[in-house]
């Protein structure tokens, strides 16, 4: 999920456990300053929401550290209650400076942590996969219902909070807006069942050995799917739309939700693809070389439906070969993200990332 639904995610989680304003003389300072304000509240779950994805930094020494600890131990559910505390004592120290009146890091504590937490199923229920295991283990858990920026669910997200803004006493907007959230993902869900039956059906239509069958979540709707079979040699993918009938047309004047919406066939329409996982000319042996090398272990680890991008000698009579992950194989994309290899004489190996026709170099150190 994007960053900044992350934060909304969070000052929403924040709204629903305010208390209700207490008016002044009601109740002791005393008790007045243990309970946060309800803007402190909203304030310290969007700080909260976004803490993970503070990850970014990691960029900063490589892509490769990137990559690999991305959705890491800031994710982490084991390590959660460690940077609730830290965040909450953080917080509850900056509004106390200056001899103020504030509440303690306890009542910080609930809505941080709860914050992280919508911030750790926000990123779940994509499928990039989040590390919610570590430091113990690196294995990427995804739930695979939801396409990693969806309009429909951030716009829930903002309508919760206009409406909070709105009725600022009562946190019934807020926790309906939480509803509606659960609500929308079980949609999602619905139509990755949907897509994943039609693979199944496919399948055995086509007399296909079944290794594995997925979906990968597609924009512009919750009916939007790739749906992938996967043999133990290649791939079977389609890109359909569970309940369409007919194809959609649209034209240049048409918004571009519908055209993002278009290429998604109706189930029984579907245009099915066939992607050699190691290709099946002369570059199969270098393919399945590449794939094995040591230096490649990170894609192998990253990648979930990994096919043969290009196998090739290039000018300087280096061997190249390079994979993508029918993960990010989206329609009406320009670039397809995340397509990695390795180039090299005599197996001295060199990790390179593909962007378009330019070979970028990357330093696995």
């Amino acid at each position: 999920m994007d960053t900044l639904t992350h934060a909304l995610s969070g000052a929403l989680i924040g709204r629903v456990l305010a208390g209700r304003r207490i008016p002044a003389g009601t109740h002791s300072g005393a008790s007045r300053a243990a309970q946060p304000p309800v803007w402190q509240m909203v304030v310290a779950g969007t700080i909260a929401a976004t803490f993970p994805d503070l990850d970014f930094v990691l960029g900063w020494i490589s892509e490769l550290t990137y990559l690999r600890g991305h959705r890491g131990v800031t994710h982490s559910l084991i390590l959660l209650p460690l940077w609730g505390l830290l965040i909450a004592w953080l917080l509850a120290r900056i509004w106390s400076r200056g001899g103020r009146p504030g509440a303690g890091w306890q009542g910080f504590y609930p809505v941080v942590c709860a914050a992280i937490f919508v911030h750790i199923l926000g990123d779940l229920i994509t499928q990039f996969g989040t590390m919610i295991l570590a430091p113990f283990s690196d294995h990427r858990f995804g739930w695979g219902t939801t396409f990693i920026i969806d309009l429909p669910f951030t716009g829930i997200i903002v309508a919760g909070l206009l409406a909070s803004a709105l009725w600022r006493s009562s946190r019934v907007p807020a926790t309906a807006a939480l509803v509606l959230l659960a609500a929308w993902v079980g949609v999602q869900a619905t139509g990755r069942a949907e897509a994943i039956d039609a693979a199944r059906a496919y399948a055995s239509a086509k007399g296909i050995a079944v290794v594995e069958v997925d979906a990968a979540p597609r924009p512009a709707s919750p009916f939007n799917w790739t749906a992938i079979v996967f043999d133990g040699e290649r791939y079977h993918y389609a890109h359909i739309n569970t309940r369409r009938s007919t194809p959609l047309v649209v034209t240049e004047a048409d918004n571009f939700i519908r055209r993002f919406s278009a290429p998604y066939m109706p189930v029984a329409m579907a245009q099915w693809q066939v992607a050699e996982r190691f290709g099946n000319g002369d570059g199969r042996e270098l393919a399945e070389k590449v794939w094995q090398a040591e230096d490649f272990a990170f894609y192998r680890w990253f990648a979930m439906f990994p096919v043969l991008d290009h196998a090739e000698r290039d000018a300087d009579g280096q061997v190249c070969a390079a994979f993508r992950d029918l993960r990010f194989v989206t329609p009406g994309r320009g670039r397809e993200p995340f397509v990695f290899g390795l180039c090299g004489r005599g197996g001295d190996w060199r990790l390179f990332e593909r962007e378009g026709d330019v070979r970028r170099w990357i330093d696995v150190r």
